[in-house]
């Protein structure tokens, strides 16, 4: 289903042929309602899924920001392939409305641009739906990555697909969460690949004496947003996230943290994998590193070669899981893999 927003398109003129097309249309119904806010379900990645309501006005304020820095047009086409009910989804929807582009509506799966044979001018992804469709991203001239880091071998492989296409696109890591109404910053990957995080329009950002970003947008949010995410800042405009401060181990008197080691690793394997810290009575916690798939010969030698920062840096295990517990957007679910890692040891 295909919804032209810079057209006035009747409701009731769309008729869906897909559950999710339904729940889109649901959204719509919700939107064009009386009532002055929408409610959102954060995804649970860093705590449990609570809903709450967030006022439309914000959320137009959110999409005019995404809209402009991309250079978005009024009749500008955009692909929806994220689910509807968190706010990546919603958003989407939002800034179709807001720009009056033409929305292309396809069920979220892990393939999202299979059967594309159109150019498009904007959507949003995740790194599992990016990895899965390396082969048409160049059908997308703006790309933005959300709902998970996007590691350094994707990366990679973005970088080595595009950089021989004909056409120009232009690919994103997004920085945000639901209570910021998706991103608030947005780090080049191609065709220029940036080390740190830009903020989008009016927002401030600043430090806790934790180190932790403090995030002030007033048209996103009423509140000083306070995270739990450790960064460095370049200047008042860019930042470089280091990790979760709940994430940091603290193994033999070192404050270790994973994300960067395993933004190092991933360099070199392409598995999903996670640094966990195990209670440990030598080390305090003791460094362990989780991979998903099968051990390989192939996997072993390749892990053989990463030089970590210090031997303390360096993983006192591997283990191997067939498969990582996730939540229902895709992330992993680092609490539940915590606790499986601990029940086998």
């Amino acid at each position: 289903m295909n919804i032209d927003f810079s057209k006035d398109l009747p409701i009731k003129s769309l008729f869906p042929q897909t559950e999710f097309e339904e729940k889109v249309i649901s959204f719509l119904k919700e939107w064009y309602s009386d009532s002055k806010t929408i409610s959102v379900q954060t995804s649970g990645s860093t705590g449990k899924p609570k809903i709450f309501e967030i006022e439309k006005e914000r959320m137009l304020h959110s999409a005019k920001m995404t809209c402009d820095i991309l250079h978005l047009q009024k009749g500008d086409s955009a692909l929806l392939c994220l689910p509807i009910e968190y706010i990546s989804g919603k958003m989407m929807v939002v800034r179709a409305i807001e720009r009056s582009l033409k929305l292309v509506i396809k069920t979220p799966t892990s393939t999202p641009l299979s059967g594309l044979n159109e150019e498009i001018d904007f959507c949003a992804m995740s790194p599992l739906q990016v990895e899965n469709s390396l082969d048409q991203i160049h059908f997308i001239k703006n790309i933005i990555i959300g709902g998970a880091a996007v590691s350094e071998n994707l990366k990679k492989k973005i970088t080595q697909t595009l950089k021989h296409s004909i056409t120009q696109t232009l690919v994103y890591e997004t920085y945000g969460m639901s209570e910021t109404l998706s991103h608030i910053a947005l780090k080049e990957i191609f065709p220029v690949s940036e080390a740190y995080f830009k903020v989008l329009g009016n927002v401030e950002i600043s430090l806790d004496e934790r180190k932790c970003l403090q995030i002030f947008a007033p048209k996103l949010n009423p509140e000083r947003l306070q995270t739990n995410d450790l960064v460095e800042l370049k200047n008042e405009r860019e930042f470089r996230f280091l990790g979760r401060i709940d994430h940091v181990i603290n193994s033999a008197g070192l404050k270790i943290y994973p994300e960067e080691l395993e933004s190092l690793v991933k360099k070199e394997i392409s598995n999903e994998l996670i640094f966990l810290g195990i209670k440990d009575e030598r080390f305090g916690q003791k460094l362990i590193l989780v991979i998903e798939g099968q051990k390989t010969e192939m996997l072993e030698n390749k892990l053989s070669t990463i030089i970590y920062p210090s031997k303390n840096h360096h993983p006192k295990e591997i283990l191997f899981l067939e498969k990582f517990p996730r939540i229902p957007n895709g992330k992993i679910d680092r609490r539940k893999l915590h606790e499986t890692v601990d029940h086998k040891d």
